[in-house]
């Protein structure tokens, strides 16, 4: 019989809310890495822009980062949970989904609902499985 330990690793972004709501921009479990729930604020400004696909890319860039972080990327997210505010917000985001994710099809679940950060439209929400020749050090 074999025995696997997993050590869940943790990524935190240093943003407050992490701290203040108790959670961590990723865990990593083994071979599967969890990111929270990432909104689109523009990295340079901290703003949310208008444009809904404009956030959509700048979630999706961020979660690549911390990906990245992990010993993996986009190109190996297995699951997607998208949030939307309403349905004009979730036009202008499926185009930008499709151009991330047509060659990769995670599994995915895409809602209409209120996001608890003023000026917010998108958040995203991946699952991602790493090679098992990553080593993180």
């Amino acid at each position: 019989m074999r025995l696997e330990l997993s050590c869940a690793i943790e990524i935190f972004s240093g943003a407050s809310s992490e701290a203040i709501a108790g959670y961590a921009k990723a865990v990593i479990d083994g071979r599967i890495i969890y990111v929270s729930g990432t909104t689109g604020r523009d990295p340079v400004t901290n703003e949310f822009p208008e444009d809904p696909a404009q956030q959509a890319r700048n979630a999706l860039s961020s979660i690549n980062d911390t990906l990245r972080q992990a010993g993996s990327s986009l190109a190996d997210a297995v699951v997607s949970r998208v949030f939307v505010t309403d349905a004009e917000a979730a036009s202008a985001v499926v185009p930008v989904l499709g151009e991330v994710f047509g060659d990769i099809r995670p599994t995915s679940t895409f809602l209409i609902c209120q996001i608890p950060a003023s000026g917010a439209r998108v958040e995203i929400e991946i699952t991602a499985s790493r090679s098992d020749s990553v080593i993180l050090g």
